[in-house]
């Protein structure tokens, strides 16, 4: 912990500003070679809540990229972890420990090549479901009680594709208008879980 992270802690508990009751964690890689890639999803859905609600991730603590903001009404920590994706769960654990934040009140965004591009699917908790960063997250973090918003970036083309070259692939032009369509859709549902709505938000988005 640094001296920074300590005056950050004591001024939120005297109020000099307000410590984080949710975190909003995108999944993703760091780096240029992966901007715009298929399991980057959750780093594009954080780009769309900072120009939508105006904030900008660029601080660097707790092994992510990170920001406060009002998000559904509760003060919430946006985080793009910047461990790579398979050890997601590092960073997240880090500022969860650090703030007391309960599991059920971190909201994971990441890809699921198990829906088509521009599907999304909102859950309580769960499994893993073969996703690495998720693997880290229940690992690390101790548990499935988390909510997450999985959006669709498609199956692989044929069966012997290579996993990792899909993931690590970049949508066609049609895919990425179909995902960057939903993008207002995945704010509004986390402005609605953070919100405790997560039954509205799943009913409303889950397609």
């Amino acid at each position: 912990m640094s001296i920074w992270d300590v005056f950050d802690k004591i001024s939120a508990e005297k109020g000099g500003s307000q410590k984080p009751e949710f975190i909003i964690a995108g999944l993703g890689n760091p780096g240029i070679q992966y901007e715009r890639t298929r399991h980057n999803a959750g780093f594009m859905a954080i780009a769309a809540m900072e120009e939508k609600y105006g904030f900008a991730v660029q601080n660097h603590k707790y092994k992510a990229l990170v920001t406060t903001a009002q998000i559904g009404g509760k003060s919430c920590l946006i985080m793009k972890p910047e461990t790579f994706m398979n050890n997601s769960g590092e960073a997240i654990e880090q500022a969860r420990a650090f703030y007391k934040i309960p599991l059920e009140n971190v909201l994971v965004i990441y890809d699921d090549i198990s829906l088509e591009p521009g599907h999304l699917r909102i859950r309580r908790r769960g499994s893993a479901g073969g996703h690495n960063g998720i693997k880290s997250i229940i690992a690390l973090c101790g548990g499935e009680d988390f909510p997450r918003i999985k959006i669709g970036v498609g199956k692989k083309p044929r069966p012997d594709y290579d996993l990792a070259d899909w993931v690590l692939g970049k949508f066609t032009e049609e895919q990425s208008k179909l995902f960057m369509s939903r993008m207002d859709d995945v704010c509004s549902a986390a402005e609605l879980i953070v919100s405790g709505k997560t039954d509205e938000a799943m009913n409303k988005y889950n397609k």
